[in-house]
């Protein structure tokens, strides 16, 4: 068994990246990939992490998106097996992460015209020095007594159309997937029925993002049902994109995700990455 799709405190997940290898070993897992949100900081810690427990580690990012043909919206490309030091990636984790800070300036402006006495350095602190994310404003919140819950931290505040809320720039699908290909990856569409698609618009959309060079789709993951995990094989299968597939692990910020298994529904194959391990261009 393996995973695909992980997080550590890089991004927004509770795990430091040596301590999600030692998970993955004592869960008896022959390969895992880092996967935090934006950013690559996390790898080399990662990468050595899995010499020193002897499992494969695998470079990964998954990368936001907008995506415009159904309306407004935001999907996520999985980038796997790339090289951490290609030009191209470096360059665009740089804008990604100035991208970012802007828009954190803003929403903490936004909490301040609301009257709440919050520092863009209190959300940094959250953050221990990582990316900073929706998430860790919504810890500061919880912390400052302004709500009872992160959920309610995002359901007044931090979601879309919320008071606090900033759009922030991000890439298109066709950068996404350029970037990581130019790095030496395969790109991977991320749980694609979180999207608020049907079968035929995810079926499209897949479609429309192989053109581009998409290699595989999410098949396994842990908020699928048996019927949806059918639905995307099925379109996998039709549109001739690779399996791929991941807990989508945070550690504590979602304790009903284990490592590996998801919400026990998972069973990865370490065939998944030999296929996508054949389509790998190395630097």
């Amino acid at each position: 068994m393996i995973d695909l799709h992980t997080h550590s405190y890089y991004s927004d997940g509770t795990f430091s990246p040596e301590a999600l290898v030692v998970e993955a070993k004592k869960r008896g897992l022959q390969a895992i990939a880092l996967t935090d949100h934006d950013t690559i900081d996390g790898l080399a810690l990662f990468q050595q992490a899995g010499k020193t427990h002897q499992i494969e580690t695998i470079t990964g990012v998954e990368f936001a998106a907008q995506y415009h043909r159904f309306g407004e919206q935001e999907i996520h490309i999985v980038g796997l097996g790339f090289s951490p030091d290609a030009t191209v990636l470096t360059k665009q984790m740089k804008a990604i992460v100035t991208a970012r800070e802007t828009r954190n300036q803003k929403m903490v402006f936004a909490l301040n015209k609301l009257g709440f006495s919050i520092s863009y350095q209190e959300i940094q602190q959250n953050a221990s020095g990582n990316i900073v994310t929706r998430a860790h404003f919504a810890n500061v919140l919880v912390h400052k007594k302004i709500v009872k819950t992160t959920k309610e931290a995002f359901d007044k505040y931090l979601s879309a159309n919320k008071p606090a809320y900033v759009e922030r720039e991000i890439l298109t699908p066709e950068l996404c997937i350029e970037t990581i290909q130019k790095a030496g990856g395969v790109a991977v569409l991320a749980h694609p029925t979180l999207y608020y698609m049907d079968y035929q618009q995810i079926e499209l959309l897949a479609q429309e993002l192989k053109n581009y060079g998409l290699a595989a789709i999410e098949v396994q993951y842990s908020s699928y049902s048996a019927e949806q995990r059918k639905k995307i094989t099925q379109i996998a299968d039709k549109v001739g994109l690779l399996y791929s597939g991941g807990s989508d692990f945070h550690g504590k910020n979602r304790p009903n995700v284990q490592l590996g298994t998801g919400k026990n529904n998972l069973h990865i194959p370490y065939t998944y990455w030999q296929a996508l391990k054949s389509h790998l261009h190395l630097l």
